[in-house]
């Protein structure tokens, strides 16, 4: 089993960061938190990166649920969605699968849940 879902885009990097949070948006998510790897690289080490991002992802309803099932829950969340420009300016994008990240835990409620975020999740990088 994978732990991630992705698909590489033929759009310019800041393109790609405004689809996928649009595309996050209209499947019930937020972005919580927005790194950037490559300013973070320069700043804190002098090293240049490629353009990178981890977008912290939470749908609050979601997230209510598993809170409930799974006080440590939070541990893994956000759910993580990177974008990433390789050589060629070629863009990928990938999430977390969150079943994959999750099944460890042996809460059957906490699994319909997860369940839940991976069609989600899995929607917004297929529909880019």
């Amino acid at each position: 089993m994978s732990y991630h879902f992705s698909k590489t885009l033929d759009v310019p990097f800041d393109q790609a960061v405004t689809r996928v949070t649009d595309a996050l948006k209209a499947e019930g998510f937020g972005v919580l938190t927005d790194i950037d790897v490559a300013a973070t690289m320069k700043a804190k080490l002098g090293e240049d990166f490629r353009p990178y991002r981890i977008l912290g992802a939470c749908n609050p309803k979601l997230a209510h649920r598993a809170l409930e099932l799974e006080d440590k829950i939070g541990t893994m969340l956000p759910c993580n969605v990177i974008v990433q420009e390789h050589d060629g300016g070629k863009v990928e994008v990938s999430a977390i699968d969150p079943v994959a990240s999750m099944q460890a835990i042996e809460n059957p409620g906490l699994a319909d849940v997860a369940q839940e975020v991976r069609g989600r999740l899995k929607h917004v990088v297929e529909s880019l």
